[in-house]
């Protein structure tokens, strides 16, 4: 299986879903990982190379063969494939591309990416893909120790944006009441929540602390309600202490993050045992962490860029996928006694995001880790612009409309709480209560202006 075996390695998830418990599982060892990794790497190739299309190209343009690529060690011989890339082909070849190993009537799903920076990624899959896709959120369910009786919520816009499609459907596949969020207010969301007594619920850590706000303001105590854990994902926070702390205090329910991407799969998941860092599922993907400059493999314990092979997503494959995602890999084993890579910390951020303010690299998630420090801030936005040929950031905060307490003095606890992390000082300034933007997905708290250069030189 992916994450944890029987104890006869099987040849992994594409024939079903997990429905596994910790009792009756026990880790792969390294090489039965590497043993299954191979495997499936062969039969990836022998669907890409199948067909006239991108990857075949690829491997003409590099000079190479299939069999050039025998194990998940000669896979650095391959041209990594960015997103720029795999959309450009979507343009030449409308409207998926030309990365389909099956026929167009064999496909029955089709998501896409959120499209905030530049064009969506369309992403189809087979009934066989789609499985394989349900199963590794079957491994996510097992790894957070969800039981017989668990009841899903799922308050998400059920949109062509991948979100929580999966997670339901897998849910529902391994016999749970899923419970569809779709179109309602934050506070019917709640209410119907409570009402079909739902234990797990699945959404963004944004939408998580405005659940907790809106809660918060209709007298609900969700401390009080059958919900005992979150499985968060989208965006970083979940591994954020500091907004994980936040959400596990305000819903009295333990945080679980999770990692995927629309293109790549649900990859990344928590144990039980070691919070704040999510595992990949090896046996169903090969992962690289690389220098985002240079492209080379980095040691463990070293910040790089996040490289993805998923394994089994035949119908649309990846090969060296770059995510983008700046992550860490755990060098310490891990208690929970599985040996698939663990990024310490979660996804620390992501490389497009980053900006370069007075001398200093700079993250959105690394600015959420301080907001999430004060209690009283129920929600911020943060803008960069250059002034006087001097880059600012500028905060916005938003209090939670019982917070009594001179609100410059607050503005000045925050722009040093921020100097002191970052080196530099923010101009901050109070918003008006409800004024700032709420989210539903991925939160846009974080602005750039045209008028800051981000073609200057920083470490990329």
């Amino acid at each position: 299986m992916s994450a944890m075996v029987r104890e006869q390695p099987t040849a992994g998830l594409s024939g079903g879903l997990s429905s596994l418990s910790p009792d009756r599982i026990r880790a792969p060892s390294r090489r039965e990982i590497v043993d299954i990794q191979t495997s499936k790497l062969k039969a990836t190739l022998a669907e890409v190379m199948g067909i006239e299309g991108f990857y075949r190209r690829r491997f003409k343009a590099a000079n190479l063969d299939e069999k050039d690529i025998g194990s998940p060690g000669d896979l650095k011989r391959l041209p990594m494939t960015t997103k720029e890339e795999l959309v450009a082909d979507q343009e030449k070849y409308p409207p998926y591309g030309s990365v389909l190993t099956q026929p167009i009537g064999q496909y029955i799903r089709l998501h896409q990416t959120s499209g905030t920076k530049g064009s969506p990624l369309k992403w189809l899959d087979t009934a066989r893909s789609w499985k394989w896709v349900m199963g590794l959120w079957g491994v996510i369910y097992d790894a957070a120790g969800v039981t017989e009786g668990d009841r899903f919520f799922f308050p998400f816009s059920f949109g062509p944006f991948l979100g929580f499609w999966a997670a339901f459907d897998a849910a529902n596949s391994l016999g749970h009441l899923s419970l569809p969020g779709g179109a309602m207010t934050t506070l019917k969301r709640l209410e119907f929540m409570i009402e079909h007594k739902a234990t797990v619920v699945a959404c963004t850590p944004t939408y998580a602390l405005r659940l907790a706000e809106v809660a918060a303001g209709s007298a609900i105590d969700l401390a009080a309600s059958p919900v005992r854990m979150l499985i968060v994902a989208g965006e970083p926070g979940g591994s954020i202490p500091e907004t994980r702390s936040r959400i596990e205090a305000a819903w009295g329910a333990r945080c679980f993050d999770h990692w995927g991407m629309t293109e790549a799969g649900p990859l990344g998941f928590e144990c039980l045992e070691n919070p704040g860092g999510i595992h990949l599922a090896e046996s169903e993907c090969i992962a690289e962490v690389i220098d985002p400059k240079s492209g080379e493999p980095i040691a463990p314990g070293e910040r790089g860029e996040l490289v993805i092979t998923p394994l089994g997503r035949l119908g649309s494959p990846l090969l060296r996928y770059r995510t983008g995602d700046l992550v860490c890999v755990d060098p310490e084993p891990c208690p929970c006694g599985r040996n698939d890579l663990r990024l310490k910390g979660g996804i620390l951020g992501r490389l497009d995001d980053m900006v370069f303010i007075r001398g200093n690299n700079f993250y959105p998630s690394a600015l959420e880790a301080v907001m999430r420090r004060f209690p009283e801030i129920v929600e911020y936005r943060a803008e960069v612009s250059k002034r006087s040929d001097l880059d600012v950031l500028s905060l916005a905060i938003e209090t939670s409309p019982d917070f009594a307490s001179n609100n410059r003095s607050l503005c000045d606890t925050v722009a040093l709480a921020v100097k002191d992390a970052f080196n530099f000082r923010p101009e901050v300034s109070m918003a008006e209560p409800g004024s700032l933007p709420r989210f539903e997905m991925k939160a846009s708290r974080f602005i750039i202006h045209s008028s800051y250069r981000k073609d200057r030189t920083h470490d990329r």
